[in-house]
């Protein structure tokens, strides 16, 4: 798994570091990724990584687009090549501070111990979103604000958390302010910590479908796919999903908070292997 944009000050290896993640999941290649950016010369992003050529302007925004950058992580890719490609000591200077700009206001938690307790009660995403829209609310006035509706001691109890291992700061007696945009840990512990919110999330998506169509979004398809499609389309939400982010991170007109749930799952067992047990 990549790291976040933010952690990156080398545009170079930020594109290697791509490349290496769209190859591991799925077929790609520097002409697949040439192509995608506009480049004529099936080589030219290889040509880039190695050093050995430059990146335009037009460049950068294609780059950049063939990466699925959006929103403040497309203006980091900016900074980071004008850092990496000016040659004048004042030009690199105003473009790292633009990084570290950029990096302060959307910086990631990176969380270990607490990642479970974390994950442990949809609760705590919720209220951590919550809390900072509804500066002197007591837990109970944003507890009847989730939905479904919590207890105040449920509420009391993710504030206390989220408070002691800093992803809330308190502001004044009942004010709060998320201390990171982000929430990340090392992937394997990641994965396991979600399961169980996935599973509490997936529930709570039941009811919503009752839900005005103004409010809510509900889409899917049944298909039936290769290891070799389902690699590519999995790569395909990965990277949409890092864009929903960075679109919500802009947002500075926050008024509901939303859960968004990606799924792709077998709704069968391979064919092949039923073959292989009739034999």
């Amino acid at each position: 798994m990549m790291k976040p944009i933010v952690e990156y000050s080398d545009f170079r290896q930020y594109m290697r570091d791509y490349y290496d993640e769209r190859k591991r999941r799925s077929v790609f290649s520097w002409r697949e990724f040439s192509k995608i950016a506009g480049f004529t010369s099936s080589s030219y992003m290889k040509v880039v990584c190695d050093g050995k050529s430059k990146l335009s302007r037009i460049g950068v925004e294609r780059t950049g687009q063939a990466m699925g950058l959006v929103g403040f992580e497309m203006d980091y890719f900016r900074a980071m090549v004008e850092y990496g490609q000016t040659e004048t000591e004042a030009k690199k200077k105003a473009a790292y501070e633009n990084m570290l700009a950029i990096a302060r206001v959307h910086k990631i938690r990176v969380m270990e111990g607490e990642l479970f307790e974390f994950y442990d009660s949809w609760h705590n995403p919720v209220v951590r979103e919550l809390a900072p829209l509804m500066p002197g609310a007591t837990p109970g006035e944003i507890a009847k604000m989730c939905n479904p509706e919590v207890s105040a001691a449920d509420v009391q109890k993710s504030l206390n958390f989220l408070t002691r291992v800093g992803l809330l700061k308190r502001e004044g007696r009942d004010a709060f302010v998320q201390a990171e945009t982000s929430i990340a840990g090392t992937p394997d512990a990641t994965r396991l910590a979600l399961r169980g919110m996935h599973r509490q999330m997936s529930k709570l998506a039941t009811p919503a479908v009752d839900l005005p169509v103004d409010e809510r979004h509900f889409s899917g398809v049944t298909m039936g796919l290769s290891r070799r499609s389902y690699e590519r389309i999995a790569s395909l939400i990965d990277e949409f999903r890092r864009q929903v982010i960075a679109v919500a991170a802009e947002d500075k007109d926050i008024d509901q908070v939303y859960r968004l749930n990606l799924q792709l799952f077998p709704l069968s067992r391979k064919v092949k292997e039923c073959e292989n047990e009739e034999v």
